[in-house]
């Protein structure tokens, strides 16, 4: 897994969906994506976790490296649609309070 899917909304954020296991194997190739999205202008991100069936703390880290990339940019990073596997590793780890998720991805910054 290289390349996760992506789309922007009407309201100019993009959204990346990373689809099955997001760990030490998947989780550089998606901190290398979101960290391209941000170079290229968008500091503006939602993280769909819908399809996302695991995570360990590999995807963790990408994700909070993401989100201090996007707010050093003056944007943010936002997690939509968690698991329940991710939401359980989310509160078991605190992270949880960073990173707020939101039932859509289309609600996420609204």
């Amino acid at each position: 897994m290289s390349d996760f899917s992506t789309r922007t909304t009407e309201s100019g954020v993009v959204v990346v969906q990373p689809t099955g296991r997001l760990n030490m194997v998947a989780a550089p190739a998606l901190r290398k994506q979101l960290n391209d999205i941000v170079d290229g202008g968008v500091s503006r991100i939602v993280v769909d976790l819908s399809a996302t069936e695991f995570i360990d703390s590999s995807g963790l880290g990408a994700l909070i490296a993401a989100l201090k990339i996007a707010r050093n940019a003056g944007g943010d990073l936002r997690i939509a649609a968690p698991t329940q596997q991710v939401c359980t590793v989310l509160e078991l780890s605190n992270l949880d309070r960073v990173l707020r998720s939101y039932a859509s991805a289309d609600s996420a910054f609204e």
